[in-house]
This record gives structure tokens, sequence and C-alpha cells, in this order.
């Protein structure tokens, strides 16, 4: 059986979506709308409840008013993949500008990896290559950076270090896999994880050097 994670029930839950069952959209663009990762997709939100609906731009938009379809969302999630290739097809078919306006329509908008990086200025990407290299043209709803799989993939923390020290990119929130930052319009209010022993990180500039602080995660129940 497919469960959703607690991160996943954590965001429905910011969405305050009660006494109906919570709708989900989910968004595969950076895997190219894979349909089997889909299917896993709906069957997690049947377990848990949730109606769920997919978004996919390939080989064509699934709806004829995506704006619609998306405004009347509790939760987008996204996941990952290409944020490079997600960037570019969101641009294309307008949906930057249609995720920003349900993000100040309240809309709780997540996702993993490049389906976090995407709301940020930028962050480290394997989009290009097997060799991490920085994105800086991502939504920019949250005026900083962006580190993910922080414990994970050991050229991260490095890279992401010396992009802020030298002023690629801005102020940057990094989390180790398993932990989710929260967010009240741009201000980080939260940090959750969904596994013991895990962290998030501030990191900030310093003169020429970067300056990385720690940030202990809330513990989220568990799910089922």
């Amino acid at each position: 059986m497919v469960e959703f994670d607690a991160l996943v029930h954590h965001a429905v839950e910011l969405s305050g979506a009660h006494g109906r069952r919570p709708r989900l959209m989910y968004v595969g663009t950076a895997i190219g709308d894979a349909e089997h990762f889909a299917a896993r997709m709906a069957e997690a939100a049947r377990v848990a409840g949730f109606d769920l609906v997919p978004l996919n731009l390939f080989p064509r938009p699934n709806f004829d008013d995506v704006e619609g379809a998306v405004l009347e969302q509790d939760v987008v999630w996204v996941m990952g993949g290409s944020v490079a290739n997600l960037l570019a097809v969101w641009r294309v078919h307008g949906l930057d500008d249609i995720l920003r306006r349900a993000w100040r329509s309240g809309v709780v908008l997540s996702g993993v990896s490049a389906g976090s990086i995407c709301w940020f200025e930028g962050g480290t990407t394997d989009s290009f290559g097997p060799e991490l290299r920085p994105v800086t043209d991502a939504l920019g709803f949250l005026p900083y950076g962006n580190g993910v799989h922080y414990d994970s993939d050991a050229g991260r923390r490095p890279l992401i270090h010396d992009l802020v020290a030298d002023g690629t990119l801005p102020t940057t929130h990094c989390t180790d896999d398993g932990v989710g930052l929260v967010y009240r319009g741009t201000e980080l209010v939260e940090a959750v994880a969904e596994v013991p022993g895990k962290g998030a990180y501030v990191v900030t500039r310093d003169g020429d050097r970067a300056v990385e602080e720690r940030v202990t995660p809330r513990r989220l129940p568990g799910v089922g």
C-alpha cells in the first residue's frame, strides 16, 4: 500500500481544510508527468481520504482552465526531478504566474527536491548533468536560496556555502531529507521533520565566507 508521509499530511493540515475531503493537486512536471508515479500518488490520496487531481503539461495541459483548477485546490504538491526543465515548461504555459496567484489566495504550495527549490530564488541542482550547478532563476516567491538533500548528497553543502559566500545565492534555507520548512508569507516560522535526528540550516553571508546555523525541527506525529 502506498501512503503519504507526514510532511504531505502536514501541508494538508496547514491548508485548514476541514469538514470535507481535502483537495490536493499533484504536479509531476519535473519527471515529465510520469504516469506510474501519478498512479502511486492517486493510490496514496485514496488511502489518506484526499481528493487528488494531477496537473499534466505533457503532451498538453489536461485542463482547459488551468488557473481555475489550481485555484480550487487546498494544496499543490510538486514532485522532484529536473528543476531546470520544470521552470522552463511552467513558464511556457504561464503556470508560474498562476501559482503566484494561488499562493496569494491562500493555496498551500509544497513539494520535494525540485518541487522545493522552485519556490525560492534558486539552489543547487543536477538538472544539467551529474555535476551539481547553481540555478538562480527559480520563481522567487521566497527571497532565499534553498538547499535540498543536505545530508544525502555530499556535494550540496559545500556548494551552497560557496554560492552564498560569493553572493550567487542570498541567505539560503537548507534541509536534510525528511525535513520541511513552513513559511507564512515569506517568513520562515518553523522547521518540521518526519524522522528523528534530522536538521534544517540557515546559511548566511559574512564578508567573504558563509556561516551556517542549525535549526532543530519539530518532530511531526506519525501517520497511520
